[in-house]
């Protein structure tokens, strides 16, 4: 599979390439992801230095806590990517990537936040916070 992959907001104010492997996805039902969105978030990452973000100007990034940023077009109000203050990787949307996207699920944290409104009867892996190898920032 190319390791190169591009997307984009709905109205295609912000657009990013990304180089290099991407991480599997990881679905995030924590309460700050289902408000922003209203539902959860399946996000895969990348690192900072294999990621160019085209149309910056209109990407805002809202500081959702002391640890991390959420961005978002603010045009269309596209949610996009998710970024902690520590590390040197950003999260991005799967459902911002065009197709294909050669992406997989990988796993579900914040399960203990999730809505009562749905079930997770996928088969993957679940985890009342995070899992050791996803750092996240405290609700």
């Amino acid at each position: 599979m190319d390791e190169n992959h591009s997307g984009s907001c709905l109205c295609g104010a912000v657009r990013f390439r990304t180089r290099g492997l991407l991480r599997g996805v990881v679905y995030c039902h924590c309460s700050q992801c289902r408000k922003q969105t209203g539902h959860f978030v399946a996000a895969t990452s990348s690192k900072d230095a294999e990621i160019d973000i085209e149309g910056a100007d209109a990407l805002t990034w809202y500081g959702a806590s002391d640890a991390a940023k959420r961005g978002f077009c603010r045009s269309c109000g596209s949610v996009m990517f998710w970024k902690h203050s520590e590390l040197d990787t950003i999260s991005i949307m799967a459902g911002s990537f065009d197709k294909p996207t050669g992406l997989s699920a990988e796993s579900h944290i914040f399960v203990g936040d999730k809505g009562d409104y749905y079930a997770i009867d996928d088969g993957l892996p679940q985890f009342e916070k995070s899992t050791p190898s996803i750092k996240v920032a405290d609700e």
